[in-house]
């Protein structure tokens, strides 16, 4: 199915999908927005919970005319929402959210989600500080032009929240690794970082 639009983060999509644990039962969109990313694991996991704390971005996400019977919405904020069961996920995805908040705490909440020997899929952003930064977001432009030429240009739902980030690539890549020991940390050309952890089951492996 051809996404009704594209931006930097539905470009990273396919990759948060293929992070999806085989036998996933419970999946969690955290931040979810108008719902996109929440539509698509749903052939893979028993249930997709979608949560964000706007109303209007869940109004959107319910109002879409094709979400499986499998994937719920609720209005909710996945750091401080009490209802949200502690280690009860088998897959949590996180695009392109955890920079609106302290990220220690985005982080750590995120895991706390996620069930032993389930997976956690963050997509995020950080702030160029070096000329090596620099240098690698430069051959990101030209990318960025063909991907949005192929698809009609870059585009978002109205009233998607934008944030500014502050923490450097050395930053995100250290604050990873000490709060999801063992996560794997990639950089892509498109601005952004794939982290993707396996919480350890409890009682060893």
């Amino acid at each position: 199915m051809t996404d009704p639009y594209w931006n930097h983060n539905v470009h990273h999509h396919p990759a948060v999908l293929a992070a999806v644990p085989d036998g996933c039962r419970t999946a969690l969109d955290a931040g979810c927005g108008d719902g996109l990313l929440t539509r698509k694991p749903a052939a893979r996991s028993t249930t997709v919970t979608g949560v964000d704390r706007s109303p209007e971005m869940i109004r959107l996400a319910r109002a879409h005319r094709h979400v499986p019977g499998n994937v719920v919405y609720r209005k909710a904020d996945y750091l401080t929402d009490e209802s949200l069961p502690e280690a009860a996920y088998d897959f949590v995805s996180a695009v392109a959210v955890v920079h609106h908040a302290p990220f220690e705490q985005a982080v750590t909440r995120l895991a706390w989600l996620t069930a032993p020997g389930g997976r956690l899929t963050i997509v995020g952003m950080a702030a160029n500080r070096t000329l090596l930064d620099w240098l690698i977001s430069a051959c990101g432009v030209p990318v960025s032009l063909l991907y949005a030429h192929r698809h009609g240009g870059k585009h978002s739902p109205a009233g998607m929240p934008m944030e500014d980030v502050h923490m450097s690539w050395t930053e995100i890549r250290r604050a990873l690794r000490r709060f999801l020991p063992g996560c794997d940390v990639r950089r892509t050309l498109l601005w952004r970082y794939v982290a993707v952890w396996d919480k350890p089951r409890e009682g060893g492996p």
